[in-house]
């Protein structure tokens, strides 16, 4: 009988540790499901101190390449964050209809491949000799400014000038008294351009009594006018300070060696400052930990809808508001915007409301990771709430960071645009709400880096769309959905050549209905390789 008991006893154990062992598995398979998407080919690689590629890092860095097998691994949260919400683990993607292809989702265009050229000609000489200095005043933000620099390194080329480090717009409406070496690696800057033109930090001694002249560059101009008549002050004085910089030069039928130079100058020389470049990287680091990511700028800023008088779904005092910040700023020429008709021709930023249901349609389930690129949004959490509401993973550098990393840069409004610059330019999609400097100058630098993924949203098909689904002719689901994929099938920044001036447009508004330069460097910056026989050598030519 006691035998009999103890083997009793022994069966209960055994079915008690089998009971225990079953549990533990079926929990270890529950928690593995709670995982980051992690590809393997996305993990970051970079040096401690971050930098965005140039040229010659391309063929290895070839960051735009999904890997066909894809590792789910367990991310911990950068230790910051704790203090934070945590943002909702990332589970295998489901699109809106149930069943995305997550391939698909995030490829990037085919580049054809179309690879940077940007080296001189044979025949590029070293700079003439300076016939005197070129001191600059730049205008506007960041983007502005980057682009407005880039064109004054070309221009210095053009007149033999030796171009004195610009100095940044102080007077805008950011109010940022940041200076260049506080953005920008100045010194890299100057050594950088040593083959095309003389840089120096300031203007010698001797001459800062000397008389100069204040000149407002024409906007749009070409070869001719600055060799005959920004070069013909030189026979009167040896300083000519430009007024303003930005779209001072064209952006066609301009020597290939200049066209090749003002590419070098944004992609290579105009690198941001160091401690810009190890906090963008840190951000970039923190969102790949979540897997691929969207960079949204969302241009629904106080400043960008007092510009363009857009006011869609604001309140009478809010409009008031922006209306008076319009007429009060002495350099926005237009006072009196018919804000209707500026929506209905595509020209307002999408709201962020607009921008959720465009991403919705497009596919992006509601788990995206999303980095905000932008400023303070008009309206704050109130204009936010429809956006979070339907992708709760938004992200931001006051959320990824905290509040001592990003106290060295909070004050300065060009800074912390450069720190959203370099995570726009990295991210996996970048998506744009409005057309403007930031929005073209990410995109043509993605274009420019292998033709990463950039999604233009087709504002003036989309108000349409969006004024119908308000009336409550349509509604969203599959049939918008569908319309909203067909609209942006070819805005995704696969490469195609610039395009040039609206026909029949003069002046000044043939010049600003041309693409920019800076949006899309292609043919100028880009050519195309190719196989030339079957023994598969290389050859390099230019699309036409």
């Amino acid at each position: 009988m006691q035998q009999r008991r103890r083997r009793v006893a022994a069966v209960v154990l055994l079915q008690k540790i089998l009971v225990c062992a079953i549990c533990t598995i079926a929990l270890v398979g529950l928690l593995s499901g709670y995982v980051h998407v992690l590809p393997s080919s996305r993990v970051s690689d970079f040096s401690d101190t971050y930098k965005l590629p140039t040229v010659t890092q391309q063929h290895e860095f070839n960051y735009q390449r999904l890997s066909a097998e894809k590792r789910w691994a367990k991310e911990e949260a950068p230790p910051h964050l704790s203090k934070l919400q945590s943002p909702p683990h990332l589970s295998k993607f489901d699109g809106a209809s149930g069943n995305l292809d997550f391939e698909k989702l995030w490829k990037p265009p085919e580049d054809r491949d179309f690879v940077p050229c940007i080296q001189p000609s044979s025949n590029y000489a070293a700079p003439d000799q300076s016939r005197g200095y070129l001191l600059v005043r730049t205008n506007g933000g960041l983007n502005q400014m980057r682009t407005g620099i880039c064109d004054m390194v070309a221009i210095a080329r053009i007149i033999n000038a030796t171009l004195v480090v610009p100095e940044l717009d102080k007077q805008s409406f950011w109010q940022d008294t940041s200076n260049f070496s506080d953005v920008f690696d100045e010194d890299h800057f100057i050594n950088a351009l040593a083959n095309d033109v003389k840089v120096v930090k300031k203007l010698p001694k001797e001459l800062s009594s000397a008389t100069n002249v204040v000149k407002h560059f024409r906007s749009g101009s070409g070869l001719g006018y600055y060799r005959d008549t920004i070069g013909s002050l030189w026979e009167e004085y040896q300083v000519i300070r430009a007024a303003k910089s930005d779209s001072r030069l064209a952006n066609n039928n301009l020597p290939p060696n200049i066209q090749k130079l003002r590419c070098r100058a944004c992609y290579e020389a105009l690198r941001f400052a160091p401690k810009i470049e190890a906090m963008a990287k840190l951000l970039v680091d923190r969102m790949r930990s979540y897997g691929h990511f969207i960079a949204l700028h969302l241009r629904y800023e106080k400043d960008m809808l007092a510009f363009s008088g857009c006011t869609h779904g604001l309140s009478n005092a809010e409009a008031k508001e922006l209306k008076t910040i319009r007429q009060k700023t002495a350099h926005w020429k237009v006072k009196n915007i018919d804000a209707r008709g500026q929506r209905a021709k595509g020209r307002c930023p999408l709201t962020p409301k607009e921008v959720g249901i465009f991403l919705n349609a497009l596919g992006f389930p509601s788990k995206t990771p999303i980095y905000i690129a932008a400023g303070e949004i008009y309206g704050g959490d109130t204009r936010m709430a429809d956006l979070r509401s339907r992708y709760p993973m938004l992200m931001s550098k006051e959320k990824l960071a905290s509040v001592e990393e990003l106290e060295p840069f909070t004050n300065h409004s060009s800074q912390m645009a450069a720190l959203d610059y370099i995570v726009s330019v990295e991210s996996d999609v970048f998506i744009p709400s409005y057309s403007g400097n930031m929005a073209k100058a990410v995109e043509g630098h993605r274009r420019f880096l292998g033709h990463r993924k950039t999604i233009t949203p087709d504002r003036k098909g989309l108000v349409r769309v969006f004024g119908k689904i308000e009336k409550g002719v349509l509604k969203e689901g599959t049939k918008v959905s569908d319309r909203i994929i067909e609209i942006h099938k070819k805005l995704q920044g696969s490469p195609r050549r610039r395009k040039g001036p609206v026909p029949g447009t003069k002046g000044m508004d043939r010049f600003h209905s041309e693409e920019s330069f800076y949006g899309n460097p292609l043919p100028d910056c880009l050519c195309q390789r190719v196989s030339q026989d079957v023994n598969t050598s290389i050859r390099i030519r230019l699309d036409r």
